[in-house]
């Protein structure tokens, strides 16, 4: 016991004693400063240098863009960014595919080429049939006077066709002669429809344009948009009226009879109708008497 205890107060002693740093004049040895310290300064002193410098440290990486250089840190702006642009790509992904396959129809609208499996459906009404025996179909006053004021509307309506017989559908793009009708068979999804050229062609409906150019087989080509899905292509014309993103109606003037494209065989039309990505049979829908 006495041993350690003399160690223990050799242990204080050395901690304890004082030393003194002297700073002096290498050319005179005059004294400049000097200082009293023990081992328990420098180590306490030390200690808390130490200790200030982690925290220094720590809290520089924490809170200023320095922490973006250190491995393992990353900036939380960038995070945010990379999860918003990762959404954006997502997107992007979906309408790319979408715009690719409505490029694939049309391109298919522009060859003809369909399976002859896809012409199964060959009617635009196939969606609306209802069995008129579940209605009561008497009319009413105030429908009577309702269909009087919309049928004399119509007949001073230049872009409406007149609804005098219902299985006439669409607007007719051209009265002429059809010299070739829709034969699926010989692949000729379209009806020929011969006139003089430079005669006007007609909307068969109120749509917009999607594609109104020149093609080396056709000639000069122009794709009209409608509503419920409905495509209506006019090829071989002499000339364009309507550029693409142009919205028109029914019965406005788009093209001219031309003789244009390889696969012409005169003036005339060739006009397909599509429904839903499958060709239909035209003559169902259009009068061209």
């Amino acid at each position: 016991m006495a041993k350690q205890e003399k160690r223990r107060k050799e242990i204080k002693r050395k901690l304890l004693h004082k030393y003194r740093l002297v700073i002096l004049n290498e050319s005179t040895f005059e004294e400049k400063i000097s200082f009293k310290l023990s081992r328990l300064n420098v180590f306490v002193t030390g200690s808390l240098l130490a200790i200030g410098l982690i925290a220094f440290t720590t809290l520089l990486i924490a809170f200023t863009p320095l922490r973006e250089y250190i491995p393992g840190y990353s900036s939380t702006a960038l995070k945010r960014q990379a999860t918003e642009l990762t959404f954006k790509t997502d997107s992007l992904v979906t309408v790319l595919n979408y715009t690719n396959r409505y490029i694939d129809n049309i391109r298919s609208v522009l060859r003809g080429d369909i399976a002859n499996d896809s012409l199964a459906r060959d009617s635009v009404f196939e969606p609306f049939k209802l069995d008129p025996a579940e209605f009561d179909l008497s009319p009413i006053r105030e429908d009577s006077v309702l269909r009087a004021q919309v049928a004399l509307e119509d007949k001073y309506n230049l872009f409406e066709r007149p609804a005098a017989d219902g299985s006439k559908l669409l607007y007719t793009p051209l009265s002429g002669t059809v010299t070739q009708g829709y034969d699926p068979d010989q692949k000729h999804y379209a009806v020929d429809v011969v006139a003089a050229v430079d005669t006007p062609i007609k909307a068969v409906a109120n749509g917009r344009v999607i594609f109104a150019e020149w093609t080396a087989a056709t000639g000069y080509v122009i794709i009209l948009e409608h509503p419920d899905d409905l495509t209506s292509v006019y090829k071989h014309n002499g000339s364009l009226a309507k550029s693409q993103g142009d919205v028109v109606r029914a019965g406005e003037v788009i093209a001219s009879v031309g003789n244009t494209g390889e696969f012409t065989t005169g003036p005339h039309l060739h006009f397909e109708l599509w429904q839903e990505g499958r060709p239909v049979n035209p003559l169902n829908y259009v009068d061209f008497d």
